[in-house]
Order: C-alpha cells, then sequence, then structure tokens
C-alpha cells in the first residue's frame, strides 16, 4: 500500500486540512510529522466548520488513528482545550484514535513569553512576524537539548532535573530582556498537573507505525506551514524553526524514507503569505486586494491578513525538487474566475540577470523582480466543478500551463472548500 506525504509547497495556507482530509477517507493513519499550533486548518464538512491548529486533520473522521510524531513541538494545555472543543462538536477523541510521540518537545509558557518578548525587542526590519507562540524558542530547547519531552513527565525527579537545566538557559536571556525570572515551583506544578491529562495518549509512535506499515496500513503524513518557511530551504531568515519539506516526514516520526512512497505537493492558484520577508509577485493594486476578498485570505490562527500575489511557478519549480514532489493538489481555483487576465510568475531578473529560480542570499532576493506570462480569464465559475468538463476552456488552459512551467503534474484540483469538490486526476493512494 502506498504511504503519502502532504506539504504545502509555497508559504502554507494553502488548503492542505481540505486535501488530507479528503485523502484520509482511504488512510489508516493520519500523522502529523512537525509545527506546532502556529499552524492552522479549516476543514468544512458537510457545512460544519472544524478548526484545528495541533490536531492531524483525520480526528474529525472516524475510525482513524491520527498522530503526532516527535518532529512537531507540542504546547499541551493548548491541545487538552483544542481536544475538548472538537470534542463539543461532536468527534470522539481517545487514546485509541490520538497518540502522540514519546520523545515529542512540549512548549512551554516561558516559550511564548521569550518569543513575543524577542519580537517586541527587534529592531525595524529584523521583525520575524511570528505568532509569539513559543514555537521558535522551543525547537532552539530542543536542539539545545534541554527540552522537557512528553516522556518525562511520567517520572518528577526527571522533570524537575529537566525544569532546571531549562531555567539555566532562560533566566539568563529573560534578565536580558526584561523579564521576570521563570516561577520554578509554578512551572513545575503546571506541568504535574497537565501530565495526567497527556499521558494517556503517549505512544512509542515509531513502532506503531512501523507495524502498522507492516500490516499493509496506509499512512498519511501530514505538514504544517508550507515548504517556503522551511528553516533550510526557505526565504531564510522570514522562516519557521522546522524542516517543512516532505524528507522531515521520515525523521519527524521514526518512519525512515523507505516509508514515503508519494508526495503531494499542496499549491494555491495564486500566492499569499502571512508576516514578512520576501515576495516577489505580490500585488498591491486592486488584484492583489480582489484576490484577498474572493479568497477569504484571513488567517486561521491570528486572523492577520495574508499578502496576496500572482501564481509564482519559478518558487513552486524549486519546492517540487526540494520535497520531491510527485503530484500537485491545485486548491483555490475558483478565486481566478472573472479575470480578464492573469499572470504568472515564470522567473526573475536580478541586476539585468534572468534567473529560473529565486537565490538564497536575502540581498539578493530583495532585488529579484518577476519576470511574467499573460494569460487571458475566464468569466464563468469554477467553483464547485467536479469534473474537467466542468471547467472553461481558460481554466484547464491555465492548469495546463502550470503543471509545465513548474514542471509537475495535477493529481487533484479543489474547487471549494467542501470536501467533495474535488477533481482527482491521479490517485496518491495508488499501488
Amino acid at each position: 500500500m502506498a504511504n503519502v506525504v502532504v506539504v504545502g509547497a509555497q508559504w502554507g495556507d494553502e488548503g492542505k486540512g481540505k486535501i488530507v482530509d479528503w485523502l484520509s477517507e482511504r488512510a489508516d493513519v493520519i500523522a502529523r510529522f512537525q509545527g506546532g499550533h502556529n499552524a492552522g486548518h479549516t476543514l468544512v464538512i458537510d457545512g460544519k466548520v472544524y478548526k484545528l491548529n495541533a490536531l492531524p486533520s483525520g480526528v474529525v473522521r472516524g475510525g482513524k488513528l491520527s498522530v503526532i510524531g516527535n518532529g512537531v513541538v507540542l504546547d499541551p494545555w493548548h491541545l487538552v482545550k483544542e481536544i475538548a472543543s472538537i470534542r463539543e462538536q461532536g468527534v470522539e477523541i481517545t487514546p485509541e484514535t490520538l497518540m502522540i510521540a514519546e520523545n515529542t518537545p512540549l512548549i512551554l509558557p516561558i516559550h511564548g513569553e521569550l518569543d513575543r518578548a524577542r519580537e517586541e525587542a527587534a529592531s525595524k526590519g529584523t521583525k520575524i512576524g511570528t505568532t509569539g507562540r513559543g514555537i521558535g524558542p522551543a525547537y532552539e530547547d530542543k536542539v539545545g537539548r534541554r527540552s522537557i519531552r512528553v516522556a518525562d513527565l511520567a517520572d518528577e525527579a526527571t522533570l524537575i532535573a529537566r525544569v532546571d537545566r531549562a531555567l539555566q538557559h532562560h533566566d539568563p536571556l529573560r534578565r536580558g530582556l526584561g523579564i521576570d525570572p521563570i516561577d520554578r515551583e509554578g512551572l513545575i506544578e503546571q506541568l504535574k498537573e497537565i501530565a495526567g491529562e497527556l499521558l494517556p495518549y503517549a505512544a512509542p509512535v515509531w513502532k506503531v507505525l512501523s507495524e502498522k506499515r507492516k500490516a499493509g496500513k496506509r499512512i498519511l503524513f501530514e505538514g504544517a506551514q508550507g515548504a517556503l518557511l522551511d528553516i533550510d530551504f526557505g526565504t531564510y531568515p522570514f522562516v519557521t524553526s522546522s524542516n517543512v519539506i516532505a524528507g522531515q516526514a521520515a525523521t519527524g516520526t521514526g518512519i525512515g524514507p523507505g516509508g514515503i512512497d508519494y508526495v503531494l505537493g499542496i499549491v494555491k492558484a495564486y500566492t499569499t503569505r502571512v508576516g514578512e520577508g520576501p515576495f516577489p509577485s505580490e500585488l498591491h493594486d486592486e488584484d492583489g486586494q480582489r484576490l484577498g476578498e474572493r479568497g477569504r485570505e484571513f488567517g486561521t490562527v491570528t486572523g492577520r491578513k495574508r499578502r496576496c500575489g500572482w501564481f509564482d511557478a519559478a518558487l513552486l519549480r524549486q519546492t517540487c525538487a526540494t520535497s520531491g514532489v510527485n503530484g500537485i493538489a491545485l486548491t483555490k481555483l475558483d478565486v481566478l474566475d472573472g479575470f480578464d487576465k492573469l499572470k504568472i510568475c515564470v522567473g526573475y531578473d536580478l541586476d539585468g540577470q534572468r534567473l529560473d529560480y529565486l537565490p538564497m542570499a536575502a540581498e539578493q532576493q530583495a532585488r529579484c523582480t518577476p519576470v511574467y506570462e499573460e494569460m487571458p480569464g475566464w468569466s464563468e465559475s469554477t467553483e464547485g466543478a467536479r469534473s474537467w468538463a466542468d471547467l472553461p476552456a481558460e481554466a484547464i488552459k491555465y492548469v495546463r500551463r502550470v503543471e509545465e512551467l513548474i514542471e509537475c503534474p495535477v493529481a487533484l484540483l479543489s474547487t471549494s472548500p467542501e470536501r467533495e469538490d474535488t477533481i482527482l486526476v491521479t490517485d496518491p493512494f495508488a499501488d
């Protein structure tokens, strides 16, 4: 059976939630492999809206196992609230339907405090645009070998030792930023209280996934954010704090690279990003305003307005290469309905030199201007289309041109937030 990795191939917000949920109907396990609760998925199922941050998108389907892998950083207090919220909508979540890797690092309240204080203290032009939820500092502690992990909650002596090690690092930082020292006893008490709610979900995820794979079960790996926010291959330093590209699915769950059979890149029919950083095809005119309004481009987590621009094929070609994308799911095609002309960024001009990729150097990225190819738009509606026959001829030409430019085929086409409004071209789960 094929195991599928789903990655956002732009700056996030591409519509991964709907696609993962749509694919999860035939998956047995849905595993989240990186990121924190700074990313959000909005699912619309039979008119009912579910907003998820930390939970894998598969939790809204009965009979599936959802997994939070070790590549995630997890805020246990947020998770408990999110579980309660989703339960109120009639979704059953138990240790039989949700597992958390024992080696998953925790996001502590001190991480969020540090995150916000550093962003506030940053000088103009150096702000990252973080959500302030502590994801970056939690990953820093993981790399610095001072994380408190899920398994540590089971033993008080270990927990106290881990807290003391973290305080040795964090208290000097807090003094430098003018923040009060950490309440050691209060933090330990908070962790002891949450332990009873979190530990029932703890499991050796790597072992469970290995057994599922041997049994021929289908595993769907779900990431957060988008590949252009990858800590190595994104628009650094305006990136997230983890690896987002498909290879992280292996290390973020313990499945191993041989457990990945197909990589599906989720791609919006235009381009958006939240926060600071370069965006060559960004629009500051009426077309950009129209894309934002028609696409309802506001963040699931923060409500922040997203920056909008034309489709950037050069960037997509990059992310398809770095994630080894086998096929893309093209979303929000209906947002382009009614435009007389459409533009696609096919490369960049850097000081008179034509480039077919975005360079890594930040100062070069800032000087890149987009090179556009223009295509006719269409006046008919594509919203809700479920077959190629339902699409206007010009819309089909647009999709085909996208395929040519990014050198990757369209496997799925999404034409509305509703789960069934999807055109299947290639089944990622095909044996």
